[in-house]
């Protein structure tokens, strides 16, 4: 059975869906794509172990820890390829960025294609279904810039300067704080 519980963050509402095996999605209310059936008459409001684990990540993130996403048991629902991207982004280490391109020039080398599509890399990795924990934040723009954000750019940002990502006064990626 699917259970939806709320995370109160510094950046606004969370909705943690997930059952007793996995987490399965995490949206940031109002965001892009936020599944409207999260109210139906059928959604059951609680907690399950996963969701408080998630929770607990949770926690450690906005308390400035790092703990990685890897913990915890996450199924997000997606094409192959979309579930190759995800799992592309779990590697993205804290306080770091990537581009859609090098993204999409990393996974083209692991399927063997000579060339694979940044837009198609920036269309699943918009469509993340578990925000803030597959790291979707963590990818930029070709020249820096922030780009493409279910949240919007603004929370975007937020997470990357929670990081110590430093960003120039044009919101472009310029190196990272303190290295």
């Amino acid at each position: 059975m699917t259970v939806v519980t709320t995370y109160d963050a510094p950046i606004g509402n969370y909705y943690l869906v997930g059952d007793d095996r996995a987490l399965v999605g995490v949206w940031l209310e109002g965001q892009r794509r936020f599944p409207v059936e999260l109210f139906s008459d059928s959604t059951e409001f609680g907690e399950t172990e996963v969701l408080r684990q998630a929770k607990d990540w949770l926690d450690r993130y906005f308390a400035g820890e790092q703990p990685s996403p890897k913990e915890l048991p996450l199924s997000p629902e997606g094409s192959p390829f979309r579930q190759l991207v995800w799992k592309a982004l779990l590697d993205i280490p804290y306080g770091c960025v990537t581009t859609y391109g090098a993204l999409a020039q990393q996974l083209g080398k692991e399927l063997g294609q000579e060339r694979l599509s940044a837009q198609a890399v920036g269309g699943a990795v918009g469509h993340n279904p578990i925000s803030i924990l597959i790291l979707c934040h963590r990818v930029v723009g070709a020249k820096g810039d922030l780009t493409g954000y279910a949240g919007g750019i603004p929370v975007k940002q937020w997470l990357l300067t929670h990081e110590g990502v430093y960003l120039d006064r044009k919101g472009r990626f310029c190196g990272m704080e303190g290295r």
